[in-house]
């Protein structure tokens, strides 16, 4: 569950984004109604299946509505210090087939919605999943390339996207709002590390030319999308990943192109989402991409290096309005992953840096304490961000935990499993780094257990430097 930010140092372009659109008026409940947190515990009993009537369906899920404390989590969280954030609302990932009927004793698919059913209470419910089993996943990296090999469509179909549709399609659950996240780190990487750039791979050369990233994320949109009460958010990468002129709008193009295929429509995706596993700031205080210092644009510091953003805000708010002259509805949302994004603690700046240079007024200023933007692998220094909410910003449908808090990016040496994890040098502390993160050391921790396992001392570590503090 790694998320390999590959981009291609460039010069910088004529071409910007446009200015932030405004959204449409909301279809279903007010925007700015309370983000209320379900308990960790059952609530009480739901109701038969007999007896539910499928809610309506609201242009934003989580607009009014509980989120669904996943319990699991919640108990680590809470045995490790945690008890401050233990009640708070995390995507449950399905990263493998056997993961829809639970793995190694945890809850399955159907366990968790049943528990949702139950947390709801018969109030507004969102339950979130990462789907996350696209075959020849994570071309670019090797902590979490999955099970299914790069032409495995048809397993990827028959024995994953559609018994979860079976369930979610279930009626019992008809009043919850499912919300998914498709395909974490696959569409972005085929603008990215395909072709002749430094940062190309084999892997994501041949799920260019095979089409099973881009045919895999239309039969799950429209698999999932056919159901009325689930709503779909296609992974949009980060700013430090698609930030760049000649990455912003031909990940857009793309994404449309797989919003359409496999008999899907772009009225199958509700949003989007930022960020995912990421540690990208939410909004750099310090300095803005419009800075100057001694004549010299911020754009052409290091840290930034001729990006068009400094921060996921402002990243996701042009993204979005960039996808909606890419096709998209006009009232699509925006959410935007802050679970690991905080960098508070001793290390945060309090104010801007030094204007000796433009590279000490960014790097003196800015919240992201990470070696490089490329760096994506456990993090060292790295705080829980803001707390999940709903409608926070314009165009944002809400802020999230995607990335549940301590569960391990990848292992930081080989372990061997069955679970379809390689071993990626981004993980282990001593790697001196590739094309993908400009060369610079990795910037991860240390003792790290493989992708998805609990992992105590980053997340004690992502508890002492929360920003806003705990």
């Amino acid at each position: 569950m790694c998320d390999p930010h590959t981009r291609e140092p460039k010069m910088p372009l004529k071409s910007s984004p446009g200015p932030i659109g405004r959204r449409r008026p909301r279809r279903g409940l007010a925007a700015t109604a309370a983000f209320a947190f379900a308990a960790a515990t059952a609530l009480g009993t739901g109701p038969a299946a007999a007896d539910v009537t499928a809610a309506a369906r609201v242009d934003n899920p989580y607009a009014g509505a509980s989120v669904y404390v996943n319990p699991e989590w919640s108990d680590k969280a809470r045995a490790d210090g945690g008890s401050a954030i233990a009640n708070q609302p995390t995507f449950v990932w399905l990263d493998r087939i056997a993961a829809i009927n639970g793995v190694n004793g945890g809850r399955g698919l159907r366990s968790h919605l049943d528990n949702a059913v139950s947390q709801a209470g018969g109030r507004p419910m969102v339950v979130q999943f990462v789907i996350y089993n696209l075959p020849g996943r994570d071309c670019s990296a090797l902590a979490s390339n999955g099970e299914l090999g790069p032409d495995d469509l048809p397993r990827y179909k028959t024995e994953y996207i559609d018994p979860i549709a079976a369930i979610m399609g279930d009626s019992k659950y008809a009043n919850l709002r499912i919300v998914t996240v498709i395909e974490i780190d696959s569409l972005p990487n085929l603008v990215t590390n395909v072709g002749s750039r430094p940062t190309a791979t084999a892997a994501c050369d041949r799920m260019l030319q095979n089409g099973n990233y881009v045919n895999g994320v239309g039969y799950a949109l429209a698999k999932l999308g056919a159901i009325g009460n689930v709503y779909n958010y296609i992974d949009a990468a980060h700013h430090g990943w698609i930030g760049w002129d000649d990455n912003f709008n031909a990940s857009a193009t793309l994404f449309a192109q797989a919003a359409r295929a496999s008999g899907s429509t772009v009225n199958n995706v509700t949003g989007f989402i930022s960020n995912t596993a990421n540690y990208g700031v939410l909004k750099e205080d310090n300095f803005t991409i419009n800075d100057n210092v001694n004549g010299t644009s911020v754009r052409q510091s290091k840290w930034v290096d001729w990006n068009r953003y400094v921060d996921e805000l402002s990243f996701a708010q042009a993204f979005r309005t960039q996808l909606i002259s890419a096709g998209f509805p006009s009232n699509i949302g925006m959410l935007i992953d802050t679970s690991r994004n905080g960098w508070g603690g001793a290390q945060r700046p309090t104010g801007k840096g030094p204007t000796t240079s433009v590279d000490a007024y960014v790097d003196g200023g800015r919240y992201d304490r990470r070696i490089h933007l490329g760096n994506w692998c456990n993090q060292s220094g790295a705080g829980i961000g803001e707390r999940p909410k709903a409608s926070p910003a314009a165009g944002i449908d809400a802020y999230v935990w995607a990335k549940p808090p301590g569960e391990s990016d990848g292992a930081s040496r080989e372990i061997p499993n069955d679970e379809g994890k390689g071993f990626d040098r981004m993980c282990d502390p001593t790697y001196s780094g590739n094309p993908r993160n400009n060369n610079n050391m990795s910037g991860a921790l240390a003792d790290a257990p493989l992708s998805g396992h609990w992992f105590s001392a980053q997340f004690r570590q992502l508890v002492a430097n929360a920003y806003p503090r705990l």
